[in-house]
């Protein structure tokens, strides 16, 4: 599946989901423009080494997901964007009647306002090229919920239902809108919770991930980011052209039960 003469543009892609899901688009042969809130040397030699490697152009570009018109001036400094990929996300865990009013506000405006804004610079610059293809990157909890996760769920649920508002507006063109909705996947971050974790339930790796982290996730394996990449790519497909308003569960089976 090649995307050579695309351009993809993913936001909160400097680590873990988003920037596998980035090296999947550049193997596939797309442009690359990664993001995140920070503007670090580091964030610049990732995008650095995405190019070498595949020898697509991959640049960085800086912008803060919770501010709309840094969203949709993202979209404006990429150029291009035929491929637009919202992955953005942060999460707090508190009881919804102590749940911090700041911490609302802002996974409400990465998680789910930054997928609108960006949504709405980028079509038009989809249509212009005659072909497009939106991918929110939801979660199993844009489609079941959990205890103290009152925003998170939210935002998720909401960036499901935009996926299809956007997906009936565009219908009858030459783009696509759909959500892929991930269980747990293994992410550096995750990765690091593991430790810690066996520390304090006296317990092995292996114990810690099947009954601890994965409880709610069937096949007791993680998603790994390259699955996540490689849906998002299948998504850009010609073998995709008809699946539209949507989610693809790459969740182990968790939202089965």
């Amino acid at each position: 599946m090649s995307l050579q003469g695309k351009t993809a543009v993913i936001t909160g892609s400097n680590s873990g989901i988003g920037l596998g899901i980035a090296w999947e688009m550049a193997k596939a042969g797309a442009d690359v423009v990664i993001n995140s809130f920070t503007d670090r040397e580091e964030d610049h030699a990732i995008a650095a080494e995405i190019a070498k490697e595949t020898g697509v152009t991959a640049r960085y570009i800086q912008a803060d997901m919770s501010k709309g018109d840094q969203c949709r001036n993202l979209i404006e400094k990429a150029g291009s964007c035929d491929i637009l990929i919202n992955n953005a996300g942060i999460q707090h865990v508190t009881a919804i009647d102590e749940f911090p009013v700041e911490k609302w506000d802002a996974i409400i405006a990465i998680n789910m306002n930054s997928a609108f804004h960006t949504t709405a610079a980028a079509l038009p610059k989809m249509r212009a090229a005659g072909w497009g293809r939106v991918i929110n990157i939801a979660s199993a909890h844009g489609l079941t919920a959990s205890p103290y996760k009152s925003a998170y769920v939210a935002a998720k649920h909401g960036v499901v239902g935009m996926t299809k508002v956007v997906a009936l507006e565009t219908a009858q063109e030459p783009i696509t809108a759909n959500a892929i909705c991930p269980g747990y996947v293994l992410t550096p971050l995750v990765e690091a919770q593991i430790p810690d974790t066996m520390k304090e339930y006296n317990m092995s790796r292996e114990e810690v991930v099947k009954n601890v982290m994965l409880t709610r996730q069937p096949s007791k394996e993680f998603a790994t980011v390259e699955q996540m990449g490689g849906t998002a790519v299948f998504l850009c497909s010609d073998a995709a052209a008809q699946i539209t308003g949507t989610t693809i569960s790459v969740d182990g089976g968790w939202t089965a039960l």
